[in-house]
């Protein structure tokens, strides 16, 4: 008789963690061959190194050196609070906060509203604060559109924001001249 060798390491495996120490020979003796065949192992071992690499939120230097960060991107997560600040201000992530999930997707929706009312426009993070009943969003734009267009996409933002969201919400826009303007460091 000949056993799958992966029978046998489940075997192996199984009856040495329980504390019962039994020979093959005993197991082609009892003639249990079929039996054995039908045990699937659910132990598994990994072998893979340990990676303890932290990359998320870093950038990778290029070669040479011309990819702009600003102030925010240049600092890693973890220097958050040391820094530079959170991008959202709420208190809906304390112990007992009220609507945690919902103030996440509408900061999500505020983003990408943000973002695609304000296309190619918008050169910095958008900051989220809340307080109260009123939400203020704050972010730094180009100065590539004229006064009169950028009072309009100011007065339509805070309108439909408002209207989706139910409560007053305030535009903090600056401006600056030019992509370049912002730019904290190369890498």
């Amino acid at each position: 008789m000949s056993f799958k060798p992966a029978v046998i390491s489940c075997l192996h495996y199984y009856f040495k963690n329980s504390g019962k120490m039994f020979s093959l020979q005993k197991f082609t003796n009892l003639g249990i061959n079929i039996a054995l065949q039908n045990i699937k192992c659910t132990a598994s071992i990994h072998t893979t190194a340990v990676c303890s690499k932290v990359q998320a939120g870093r950038y990778r230097i290029t070669p040479k050196r011309d990819r702009p960060l600003t102030y925010e991107m240049a600092y890693p997560p973890h220097s958050i609070a040391h820094h530079k600040s959170w991008n959202s201000w709420n208190t809906s992530t304390m112990l007992d906060g009220l609507r945690p999930s919902q103030t996440a997707i509408e900061d999500i929706f505020i983003r990408k509203f943000m973002t695609g009312t304000w296309h190619s426009l918008v050169v910095s993070e958008v900051i989220i604060k809340r307080q109260h009943n009123m939400i203020r969003i704050a972010a730094i734009v180009r100065q590539a559109i004229s006064a009169r267009k950028m009072y309009f996409l100011i007065g339509y933002t805070e309108e439909l924001l408002s209207y989706w969201i139910q409560c007053p919400v305030t535009l903090e826009l600056q401006t600056v001249a030019d992509k370049k303007d912002v730019v904290f460091k190369y890498i």
